[in-house]
């Protein structure tokens, strides 16, 4: 799949995600899909209606920032979202394909086992839990060595049971995993992951199809751990380096192989729960 592909999408996405009424206009007549029609937004950004359907359908591979920059307000996207559609349109930007499995490294898995008190894991771009130490796995199976948070996140009853708010979690996961993916829609690593929860879970299938994006971490999660009670998770999410083109995005550092992202380091801080937690390791 094309960059300009990506861009098309995620332009028709975020089209049908602004009613009219939001950016000043008044809704005439019958419309037959949600959100801006194509002539709207291409006023609303001052460009062409014919210039903007051949952004949409990928026929224009070379807009240029002022015009990304135009449609980014016309849409009312937030700073991470004007980044993210300014690499869409740059068929160049963005993170290089991983050419193997990523692998944390052992200094920062020899640096969260010796953290006593926080639990920490460590993630790759698709959110595979690549290591955690003890207090994680304690918090929950979750965050073991192997196991895709997203995946998790919507086909394991657990999760849901433990997350004291699953609506807000699941947007985060998505929406994250976009982020941290980029503009790779044809990796096929993440491909994959997409079909299978698009198959197996609607919910899934409708944040995906909104192209949302997280850089930032959420301060703060409930948690509801079995033998502990409710907890308040503090986050901290930390990436090995920073994409140039957006925010959070982890990009090789020096001394590490170009095509091969560096993995996100997560690690979360326990509010209260975590003496007990070590009592019980």
């Amino acid at each position: 799949m094309a960059r300009s592909t990506g861009l098309g999408q995620y332009l028709r996405a975020r089209r049908a995600l602004v009613r009219p009424e939001d950016v000043g206009l008044y809704a005439v007549g019958r419309r037959r899909v949600p959100g801006l029609r194509r002539e709207e937004l291409a006023t609303l950004a001052g460009i062409s209606s014919d210039y903007y359907l051949r952004l949409e359908q990928g026929r224009d591979q070379h807009p240029s920032p002022q015009v990304i920059a135009a449609i980014a307000r016309a849409l009312q996207l937030d700073e991470a979202a004007t980044a993210y559609l300014h690499v869409l349109a740059q068929p160049d930007a963005g993170p290089q394909r991983p050419g193997q499995p990523e692998h944390a490294p052992a200094s920062i898995v020899q640096l969260i086992a010796s953290w006593p008190n926080t639990p920490a894991f460590v993630l790759d771009r698709h959110m595979d839990v690549l290591a955690a130490n003890a207090l994680a796995t304690a918090l929950s199976p979750v965050f073991s060595p192997g196991v895709n948070l997203v995946r998790a996140t919507f086909l394991d009853p657990e999760v849901r049971r433990h997350a004291g708010d699953w609506d807000a979690v699941a947007h985060s996961a998505v929406s994250r995993l976009r982020a941290l993916a980029g503009p790779g829609v044809d990796d096929p690593r993440l491909a994959e992951l997409v079909a299978e929860l698009t198959q197996r879970s609607d919910q899934f299938r409708r944040l995906w199809a909104r192209h949302d994006i997280e850089v930032a971490a959420v301060p703060a999660r409930t948690f509801h751990h079995r033998m502990v009670g409710t907890i308040t998770l503090s986050l901290t999410v930390r990436p090995r380096g920073r994409s140039p083109a957006l925010p959070g995005w982890p990009r090789a550092s020096s001394g590490t192989t170009p095509n091969r992202p560096v993995p996100t380091f997560v690690g979360r801080g326990i509010a209260s729960g975590c003496a007990w937690l070590r009592r019980v390791l």
